[in-house]
């Protein structure tokens, strides 16, 4: 029996019901005095963005288990919603997504794992609701301008053109669109958008605006074909409070990118709140949380932020975290569809609570007594506030006055130990007359419901953790025909393809390429060079070789790296070893990305058109570097940093090819 769980069961101790009534709060739920909105679902984000990088290279098993825990219904997170990045070959927090259309007249619908995590979804829920959302644009969307906005007829086009190209080639159905993510909104583009929808066919495909903060509910007052053109208005990390311009639209309501928090108990238990007081405090109907799932290497920007950590395909290990549990309590119990009841709020004493019926006389009612301060929480912070244990009492009426007995399903997280009891089905709570009391601690979830098909998922426990292989090869000969990206390689500046070479007979059939030769319309500070990072970043002594292939004439250059530091939204601030090699026959050594700390440089014979094949070895604070075999440069001092991944990339925006990919670590 779970700490704190009390209830009063039947007749033979009615003097003992009404005692703990009197010494309870009291909470009504009734649907007789009206409903509240639609509940439109929970769901997870894929993108904003690579966050989803390294699930695809999980062998089965285990990587179907991982999908089950996050899309199957009434097995884990039982997700609603898949929100997923339209790709835009640009950096976006842990790395770079391809676009459909890296330059005009180029159409491919199978790059990326976005379109295969979709279907994978749909494959166990059939009615998840998919939504689409650019968070950057390849650079010809603007014509040479740095907004999407410059050419609107354009950038609409573009961002039909991939909601056609799912339907045509994966058969998904698209419901939702946004605009540009967490940028200002342009209300011309977002009604152009809507003609563009509808022109194709597209009627029943919404426009979700802006995905930043709540403006363009102010704007949508002033402009009544900009509220027509917008089916809900979805902001970002609102902090459960909405205002009251945007509840005047009488718009639905979404947290449409939410939670963003380390995923451990701390984090489930700011899961837990967000879910029920988005809708007690803001009457917002979805929750979306960003992101979907950690699989991505864990030392770039928010690390393990996920519902769930996915983040060693070499490994097959995979971890079940709280929040996964968290979104449950909501998930097995109510489907979109179903309603709020007017009957909702917060608990006396710190906490609250939301009740749902399915109209029908279902009822599921969530109550959530998180104590940890806002600030962890929620951007920005709120001020914390005060809960303690209590007793509550409640009266069912209207269509649950007859209601006998409820499910029981309970969460304690326990923040200091890490022992928390996660979604555990208790004994059946009887409701006497209409009425029933708990006895509320801290930290806990209660899910009470009619609904009796939950259960707690499990599969076999994945295998044991380990690191990155110290010895790693990749000839790119053999690829997974679904996925343009190789594995365990996470592009952070620039599109790294597979690329199969028709004009060249020899060895090098089958490359890796670079492929982005324009700057995209950014949304994080994007590198002036390209690169591409594997590996352990607590790799300290390690040899990196690779054959490369300068394909720019004059100004191109390549290089391989080792210890590179960071990536993500800081990747312009990457520090390492960085060997590059150029077509003007020249070589240089750096400590940074940039190219600006040069530790050695010289002549090296390379050029455009011809394959040839580094050697870095950094150890300790030396390194030496080798051109086709035979020493071209050592013991270039190298004291920071002392660890980091391997990469690849180039020196601006271009073609260029790698082969025959190896690393060796001590």
């Amino acid at each position: 029996m779970a700490s704190g769980y009390f209830v009063t069961v039947n007749l033979g101790i009615f003097l003992s019901l009404w005692i703990s009534i009197i010494n309870a709060e009291f909470y009504v739920i009734d649907d007789q005095i009206g409903l509240g909105r639609r509940f439109d679902g929970i769901g997870g984000l894929s993108g904003g963005g690579a966050t989803t990088r390294l699930l695809v290279n999980y062998d089965e098993p285990y990587r179907g288990q991982i999908l089950d825990y996050l899309f199957k219904p009434g097995f884990g997170a039982s997700l609603q919603i898949l929100k997923v990045e339209i790709g835009g070959d640009a950096q976006t927090t842990d790395g770079t997504e391809p676009s459909h259309m890296h330059y005009e007249g180029d159409e491919n619908y199978f790059r990326g794992y976005e379109w295969w995590l979709m279907k994978e979804a749909k494959k166990r829920n059939p009615d998840i609701t998919l939504i689409g959302l650019p968070w950057a644009f390849p650079r010809w969307v603007g014509r040479e301008q740095s907004s999407p906005y410059q050419n609107p007829d354009v950038t609409a086009g573009y961002v039909v053109s991939w909601i056609i190209g799912a339907k045509q080639y994966h058969n998904l159905d698209i419901d939702y669109v946004g605009i540009w993510n967490e940028r200002k909104f342009n209300a011309e583009y977002i009604k152009i958008l809507r003609v563009t929808l509808d022109k194709a066919g597209l009627t029943d495909v919404g426009i979700i605006a802006a995905d930043g903060n709540w403006d363009i509910s102010v704007a949508m007052a002033l402009d009544p074909q900009l509220y027509g053109a917008i089916d809900i208005i979805g902001v970002h990390y609102p902090g459960t409070k909405t205002i009251p311009q945007a509840l005047w639209t009488r718009k639905t309501l979404w947290s449409a990118e939410d939670y963003s928090t380390f995923n451990n108990d701390v984090g489930g238990g700011c899961w837990a709140r967000i879910l029920n007081q988005n809708y007690v405090n803001g009457r917002m109907t979805s929750t979306i949380s960003w992101n979907l799932v950690a699989s991505y290497y864990e030392d770039l920007s928010f690390g393990r932020d996920g519902l769930m950590t996915a983040e060693e395909p070499w490994s097959g290990n995979y971890v079940v975290e709280s929040p996964i549990w968290i979104t449950a309590h909501t998930t097995q119990f109510a489907k979109p569809g179903w309603r709020y009841l007017e009957t909702v709020g917060n608990l006396t004493h710190g906490g609250s609570y939301v009740s749902l019926t399915d109209g029908k006389g279902n009822l599921t009612l969530v109550i959530e007594t998180m104590t940890h301060d806002h600030s962890i929480c929620v951007r920005p912070p709120l001020p914390p506030y005060k809960v303690s244990p209590q007793n509550a009492t409640f009266h069912l009426k209207g269509s649950f006055a007859t209601v006998s007995e409820l499910q029981l399903w309970y969460s304690k997280l326990d923040f200091a130990n890490s022992k928390s009891t996660l979604f555990k089905k208790l004994q059946t709570v009887k409701v006497f007359d209409g009425f029933f009391t708990l006895s509320l601690g801290l930290d806990e979830v209660y899910t009470l419901t009619t609904i009796t098909t939950g259960q707690k998922g499990h599969h076999t426990d994945p295998p044991n953790s380990s690191p990155f292989p110290k010895k790693y090869l990749d000839d790119f000969d053999v690829r997974n025909p679904s996925f343009d990206e190789a594995p365990y390689f996470a592009d952070q500046t620039g599109v790294f393809e597979y690329f199969q070479n028709l004009t060249d007979p020899g060895p090098h059939v089958f490359t890796l390429r670079q492929i982005v030769t324009q700057r995209p319309i950014a949304w994080a500070n994007d590198a002036d060079q390209t690169i591409s990072i594997v590996g352990d970043h607590s790799w300290r002594d390690l040899t990196v070789t690779c054959d490369v292939l300068i394909e720019t004439m004059s100004t191109g250059g390549v290089f391989i790296a080792a210890r590179v530091d960071k990536g993500g939204e800081s990747v312009r601030e990457a520090m390492g070893v960085f060997f590059w090699v150029f077509a003007d026959g020249t070589y240089r050594v750096t400590n940074d990305i940039g190219g600006k700390i040069v530790r050695a440089e010289g002549l090296s014979g390379t050029r455009a058109g011809k394959w040839h094949t580094l050697t870095l070895t950094v150890k300790g604070q030396y390194a030496y570097g080798m051109l086709d075999g035979y020493p071209l440069w050592k013991n270039a001092v190298i004291l920071n940093p002392k660890n980091g991944w391997a990469a690849i990339g180039t020196y601006s925006f271009e073609y260029a090819q790698f082969d025959n990919f190896q690393v060796l670590a001590d």
